[in-house]
């Protein structure tokens, strides 16, 4: 059956004010409404829900049952009618933000938060991906925003600079690369295991691995850079790590940065990628707002 949500709302007034006077004041309609009301929501239910014995209403045993309920779908109602007013004022049902997962989650997430402060009624998912799995889940989710390592350029879409971040190449204090009293070569390097990260995306092809990898037999890949940075810690082998994650790592002499002849740093630049064949909503603008520099 159909609910009749103004005969709740007026068994709930009537209950409420203690009177149909009462009720018929709260709700703003002439008393014989407010019966009338309560009448057909009773009739449509086969059930008695007033006491009408005495000399002040009160409610039956099934009267005070369908009440609980009904005080449910009413306030579920009122929230249906608030996010429509909402969804219709400009904010978005669904907003999908894809990150690279070498990228600092910090800053989106306090972005989101200020979100879910200010009472967007948006709902937001947050999906991490890796390299080139990135930006083709931007694309084949058709994902309002992205921020990514990676980011091959697209007529149809946006792209705005995010400050600069560094890279390391790292290893355990106890590996043997770190004995070699020298500047490791490639070919030391590919006498070793490398660790590494990749896309979980395999419709991505050459964008799963990562093109700072140096093109050796052992490589071990991992699902994402703290289960990397656990690996090297453990000294399973070298890989490179964003500085942020491995900051207090090398600091307190667990990890160390592997002097390499070609480099042991390299630094990028995140972008912030929107499309343009859509526009963006209210949730999405304020969240570029959030993230940008």
């Amino acid at each position: 059956m159909r609910w009749d949500l103004e005969g709740l709302a007026a068994l709930d007034a009537l209950v409420r004010t203690g009177s149909v006077a009462g009720a018929a004041q709260a709700l703003h309609k002439v008393s014989s409404a407010v019966s009338y009301q309560v009448k057909r929501l009773e009739e449509q239910l086969g059930l008695s829900l007033i006491d009408r014995s005495g000399y002040r209403l009160r409610l039956t045993p099934e009267g005070e049952a369908v009440l609980a309920e009904g005080r449910r779908l009413l306030q579920q109602a009122h929230q249906l009618d608030a996010l429509a007013q909402q969804l219709a004022s400009g904010w978005e049902a669904r907003l999908l933000l894809v990150v690279d997962g070498i990228l600092p989650l910090a800053d989106s997430l306090q972005a989101l938060k200020t979100l879910a402060d200010e009472g967007v009624p948006t709902r937001v998912q947050l999906k991490i991906e890796f390299l080139g799995g990135v930006q083709r889940c931007f694309e084949q989710e058709g994902a309002d925003l992205m921020i990514a390592k990676d980011y091959r350029p697209h007529a149809q879409c946006r792209a705005l600079a995010l400050p600069e971040l560094e890279c390391l190449l790292c290893v355990a204090p106890q590996h043997p690369l770190l004995q070699l009293g020298r500047p490791a070569r490639l070919a030391d390097l590919h006498a070793h295991v490398e660790l590494t990260v990749r896309s979980s995306d395999k419709n991505s092809g050459a964008g799963n691995e990562d093109r700072q990898m140096f093109g050796g037999e052992r490589v071990f890949f991992l699902s994402g850079f703290v289960a990397k940075r656990q690996a090297l810690l453990m000294g399973m082998g070298f890989g490179w790590m964003p500085r942020y994650l491995v900051d207090e790592q090398l600091a307190r002499g667990e990890l160390a940065e592997l002097p390499y002849e070609g480099g042991s740093r390299y630094r990028f630049t995140p972008w912030l990628v929107q499309r343009l064949d859509k526009p963006l909503g209210r949730a999405a603008q304020r969240l570029v707002e959030l993230l940008s520099p």
